[in-house]
């Protein structure tokens, strides 16, 4: 029996309760975790926005310890530090065989299926995104778990799992960050503090952070950015007149919302690339004319998970870690317990802090 938050149905409170975790079977890992990165898309799970079976167990940014292995496992033992992947690839598919396994089409599979039970009634849970690691243990497929490379702190690892992926692909596999580009980061929540963290990385020049929050510029001048503007109706202007009129060469939205996404595109120069990385609902539309299409020439791309294989990623961001070229507690504003998640959400919703890390 382990302590989780869940989520009893959608746009309800989280609550803090017992679950029944079942023995470990074949070609399943249960983990200890140290500590969970509370992501927008935890938010969007529990307010129906993504999609999500309930009641739930949600989070799927972790690290922690391997407490058991199921038959079949062998590259990872029990006592074995590792971070947990919410979107492991199967190998076999369309795209896996593509080499894009960020974009497997089995990779969300286990979010569909039953996991534990609460034990205050019997329900029956399901483990937001596959993983479920907002509780003190979890257990998942044996490709959900990759060993945590020597020199990195397991707390703060658990950031790997998502934000620090996703941030880094985002800058490094789909924009494509050339050394000496101008690049904007609309957004400066987890993802975006680990884009600009990328963007020193790809050897950018003007990094440009934009927020809601004028609040966040010093946490974004930390990250990287070289400049800070407060969101606002002018704001591709504000960026294009920063760049000698012309536009950054890449812009980064890790928001999610139609006029962010927009505000990026029209803040790129002529034949700029604009990625989106952040999570909208269905109902947010994006409209484009067919002249300025043709005119300027710009790419929009979307970025699913970084565009990263973690199994090949994840030693990279480790040795970038142990160098101090990322510093990953400097995405952590909060570190809280179980019950600090719906604060967690809360300033999500109103555009405060970081990354908020549960700490086990």
């Amino acid at each position: 029996m382990v302590r989780a938050a869940v989520l009893p149905a959608v746009g309800a409170p989280l609550t803090v309760a017992d679950i029944e975790l079942p023995d470990t079977g074949p070609g399943q890992v249960r983990v200890r975790l140290a500590a969970a990165g509370v992501c927008h898309s935890d938010l969007s799970l529990s307010n129906g926005t993504l999609r999500q079976p309930v009641p739930a167990v949600l989070g799927h940014e972790g690290a922690g310890t391997v407490v058991d292995v199921g038959e079949g496992v062998a590259h990872v033992v029990p006592g074995d530090a590792v971070v947990l992947n919410w979107a492991p690839s199967c190998g076999r598919c369309h795209f896996c065989g593509l080499g894009e396994p960020w974009l497997c089409a089995r990779a969300g599979t286990a979010a569909a299926e039953p996991y534990a039970t609460l034990t205050a009634d019997g329900s029956a849970l399901y483990p937001g995104l596959g993983t479920a690691v907002f509780a003190e243990e979890t257990v998942v497929a044996a490709n959900a778990v990759l060993p945590l490379p020597e020199g990195v702190p397991l707390a703060d690892a658990a950031l790997l799992g998502c934000a620090v992926l996703t941030g880094y692909g985002a800058v490094h596999h789909s924009a494509r960050v050339r050394e000496g580009e101008s690049v904007a980061v609309y957004g400066v929540g987890g993802v975006g503090l680990a884009v600009l963290q990328s963007a020193g990385i790809a050897g950018a020049g003007q990094v440009i952070a934009v927020d809601v929050a004028p609040g966040k510029e010093e946490l974004a001048v930390a990250a990287g950015a070289t400049d800070f503007l407060v969101a606002g109706e002018d704001t591709a202007k504000q960026v294009r007149r920063l760049t000698g009129g012309y536009g950054v060469d890449v812009a980064v939205e890790c928001v999610g919302r139609a006029a962010t996404i927009r505000t990026a595109w029209s803040s790129t120069r002529r034949g700029g690339r604009t990625t989106v990385v952040g999570i909208g609902g269905q109902d947010e539309k994006v409209s484009f004319s067919a002249l300025e299409l043709f005119y300027f020439g710009r790419t929009l791309s979307g970025c699913v998970y970084g565009n990263c294989d973690p199994s090949q990623d994840l030693p990279l961001l480790a040795e970038h870690v142990r160098e101090g070229r990322i510093d990953l507690s400097a995405l952590v504003t909060d570190r809280i317990g179980l019950e600090g998640i719906p604060g967690a959400f809360e300033a999500m919703t109103q555009g405060r802090g970081g990354r908020a890390l549960v700490e086990f």
